[in-house]
């Protein structure tokens, strides 16, 4: 009876001496504690329905030519529930050429054109014409939306609830100068405005992805850039990288810059070129597109400051082959440039390009989009980009899509997984890719 009772006191006594240690312990921590992984100088900027938000710089950084903290990388929202952040280092690339009667008094891209072969006797083969829309659109997958005008505001709050919820921290816009457009679409860049504004409600960052036109030269892009520094440079939503200098330049990706010989992008971003923006208040980082290996000597060579894949079908290309990032990063590192991997879902335009099927990358239920989230994390890059949020005639999107059964079509969906399985990837993915470059950094 004395054993038993000298035990209770033992215990007794201990737990008396834990919950002293863990009280002078609670003491001891700082407000800031829970969010010490939040970069300095954060400040509430006020309510917003059920949450508050927090600021942060809208920066992000790479190894050696631009390096900081990965904490600056994101913004911390905190909920009654749970806290989540979105992640300024994970990209996505975003369209904005879709029409529909109601805004635009007719369908723009979601009655593209069955691209014919060049090779005639493959063309024969394949069926020809055009979708007709709302039943048949020009994709292997339906939108939730359905087939939307990308005028309409309730859509762009719809995709930017959506990349939010993906927590994707910088929308690059696919971006054509004024009264410009692609070859089966019509100008959009009246709309940017609205895109930033809408941005702006949700704290994402809107970087220009510019595509190629008629006439794309070094003196043109000059003065592309100029434009858009110049219109929207001073929009909240406006996206800057920091750079290991310190200085905080716009960041632009530019698609197919192949196109251009290595002299004629020397003359723009290099200081030695005729009308070099180094320097100037139109100066940023520029990011060129490698499809063939020879691409990363040109890039080299062109002034660029890093490289990027965008194609989500791996084997496509050189580039955006997973067995090839580990020596592009290597080459990027030992020139100081950035490296940016593009991933996607999976891969298929044969909605499009009905004789592409070879090219087609099956979802197998997210599988594909997470093998390629682990080649990407696996070279360690400073940025990672989603191809696509919404390029619908490749059937890239992680946008929300639908189940959806006509007449003469059965289109793919995402069943057995709901029409955010994509979104939902996606958030897991960005937290995951954060965590592992804070193991990096320390």
């Amino acid at each position: 009876m004395t054993r038993l009772r000298r035990k209770a006191l033992v215990a007794l006594f201990l737990f008396t001496l834990f919950i002293f240690g863990a009280m002078m312990g609670l003491r001891t921590l700082k407000p800031s504690d829970g969010f010490s992984d939040l970069a300095p100088g954060i400040d509430f900027i006020g309510e917003r329905s059920d949450r508050r938000r927090l600021d942060v710089k809208d920066v992000a950084a790479s190894p050696g030519h631009f390096h900081m903290g990965s904490s600056d990388t994101k913004v911390v929202f905190t909920k009654s529930d749970r806290d989540y952040s979105i992640f300024y280092d994970v990209h996505i690339f975003y369209y904005l050429w879709y029409g529909s009667p109601s805004m635009d008094n007719k369908y723009i891209h979601w009655d593209h054109v069955l691209v014919p072969h060049w090779d005639p006797k493959i063309a024969a083969s394949h069926a020809q014409g055009r979708h007709t829309p709302p039943e048949d659109i020009a994709s292997s997958f339906y939108p939730e939306l359905g087939p939307y005008s990308s005028r309409d505001p309730k859509v762009l709050e719809s995709h930017m609830a959506q990349i939010e919820a993906a927590a994707a921290g910088v929308l690059v816009l696919s971006w054509y100068p004024p009264e410009v457009a692609d070859d089966h679409g019509e100008p959009t860049e009246d709309m940017v405005p609205a895109v930033m504004d809408a941005a702006h409600r949700h704290s994402i960052k809107v970087a220009f992805h510019i595509q190629p036109y008629k006439g794309r030269t070094d003196q043109s892009m000059h003065d592309n850039i100029k434009y858009i520094i110049d219109k929207y440079g001073k929009h909240g939503a406006f996206y800057r990288f920091r750079s290991s200098t310190g200085r905080v330049l716009p960041l632009f990706y530019v698609y197919d810059s192949y196109l251009m010989p290595p002299e004629s992008w020397a003359e723009l971003l290099t200081t030695k070129g005729s009308h070099s923006i180094r320097g100037t208040p139109y100066d940023g980082v520029f990011v060129a597109l490698i499809v063939e290996e020879r691409h990363k000597h040109e890039i080299h060579a062109s002034g660029f400051d890093g490289i990027y894949t965008y194609f989500a079908s791996n084997g496509f290309s050189f580039g955006s082959s997973h067995q090839n990032w580990k020596a592009i990063k290597t080459f990027c590192d030992a020139n100081n440039l950035l490296f940016i991997p593009s991933v996607g879902p999976g891969y298929v335009d044969t909605a499009v390009r009905p004789w592409n099927n070879h090219n087609t990358r099956n979802r197998v239920n997210g599988r594909y989009y997470e093998t390629s989230l682990q080649a990407a994390l696996s070279v360690r890059p400073e940025i990672v980009t989603i191809t696509s949020f919404n390029q619908w005639h490749e059937g890239t999107q992680i946008e929300k899509a639908v189940p959806k059964k006509t007449v003469t079509r059965l289109y793919l969906d995402y069943q057995p997984n709901q029409p955010d399985h994509y979104l939902e990837l996606t958030r897991q993915w960005a937290e995951n890719f954060n965590k592992e470059k804070d193991k990096w950094l320390m």
